[in-house]
């Protein structure tokens, strides 16, 4: 075999971090860039030599892809996901799968009936971090883990982003905008997630652009601008998660777990590398000890990586007839997951999760991603 060729539909900002990385990418190569403005398509196309460009339809027809990455809005997943699948190609999306279970359902069924794969972001859970601290947990370096307490808090996309109303928006909000980040974290640590309890509020119900051509305009906040959720998982293992727009104090990428034998922090699930340590307990305490508790760092690969790996681990897989680590199947739990916090903060009642998913693959030892495999 030689590089798999990929098709890429939406070349809005997050398209340059995907194809600087999977320019670097032995197994890949990027053939052609689509986009509903074609003129845009052009240009990426031109600022990162990919030799062809057009529309999403293009991209579709385009022989010479296998795959096709979907980085189109939130609202667009399914249906862009769903044509790929009919002409033939495998599809990675960004998060999230899509903004219903039905649609999102339909996608992976029409997958699984075509022969073709399906993944889903985020990938940092392939980064060396999280990966590095998924081994040692698994290694008992904490004992049985308990519970988790993870945090994103901020002021707001607001203050920094010129066109932030989507992001209040239905279909939005810190709860599916960062929520996969944490809870795709979350399921690859603890297994399926059973049920959950939630609350939600709104700091103000509009807010204000304060960057670019629309300073002072304002727009509607549509979802809770900061929810908090309990989560009970099948395998007896519990949450607590705090996804805010609303904070003075800034605070990302906490993830915290805590076992019968010590507590680890391991890197922020939006991030492809970041810190892990352990603290083990204090043991019994006499008058006159200290409370304090040495963090062990463990130390790890800090290999320079971004979006785009998870592609890469879904060819790889093909090839190799193993089951990838960010699948569709995981893409969808986690839906299901944040779509019933959202129904438990509008009812008040605790919200059985449906869906179930097989536990997370890790990557194969040696993976090594600037290597030539195929």
């Amino acid at each position: 075999m030689s590089a798999v060729g990929i098709g890429i539909i939406g070349v809005g900002v997050i398209s340059d971090t995907y194809l600087q990385n999977l320019a670097s990418f032995p197994d890949v190569e990027v053939v052609i860039l689509g986009d509903l403005v074609v003129e845009r398509a052009r240009e990426q196309a031109e600022k990162y030599g990919v030799p062809a460009h057009g529309t999403a339809d293009d991209v579709l027809a385009h022989s010479g892809v296998d795959l096709v990455i979907n980085l189109t809005i939130p609202a667009a997943h399914v249906e862009v996901s769903r044509a790929a699948i009919a002409a033939g190609k495998h599809v990675w999306t960004e998060k999230p799968l899509g903004l219903d279970r039905d649609g999102a359902a339909l996608l992976l069924s029409e997958a699984a009936a075509a022969g073709l794969r399906v993944g889903s972001a985020p990938d940092t859970l392939l980064g060396p971090g999280f990966q590095a601290a998924r081994r040692a947990i698994e290694a008992g370096r904490i004992g049985r883990p308990l519970f988790a307490q993870t945090a994103f808090q901020t002021q707001g996309p607001d203050l920094w982003h010129p066109n932030p109303a989507f992001l209040f928006a239905h279909g939005a909000g810190p709860l599916l905008d960062m929520g996969p980040y944490y809870f795709s974290a979350l399921v690859s640590l603890f297994g399926s997630v059973d049920r959950v309890s939630a609350f939600g509020l709104k700091a103000s119900e509009e807010r204000q652009i304060h960057t670019g051509p629309n300073v002072g305009d304002t727009f509607p906040v549509e979802v809770p601008s900061t929810i908090q959720i309990i989560a009970a998982f099948d395998s007896g293992a519990q949450s607590q998660s705090l996804l805010s727009f609303d904070s003075a104090l800034e605070r990302h990428g906490v993830v915290e777990i805590h076992g019968t034998e010590g507590s680890i922090v391991i890197p922020d699930p939006n991030q492809f590398a970041g810190r892990i340590a352990v603290v083990e307990p204090l043991g019994v305490l006499r008058d006159g000890m200290s409370f304090d508790q040495p963090w062990i760092e463990i130390e790890h690969d800090q290999i320079e990586i971004g979006r785009g790996l998870g592609a890469l681990d879904m060819v790889r897989a093909i090839a190799e007839g193993r089951p990838h680590v960010a699948s569709g199947e995981l893409g969808f739990h986690v839906l299901d997951v944040l779509l019933s916090a959202a129904e438990s903060v509008s009812s008040g009642e605790t919200v059985k999760i449906q869906s179930t998913v097989a536990p997370v693959p890790l990557l194969p030892a040696g993976f090594d991603p600037f290597a030539s495999t195929l």
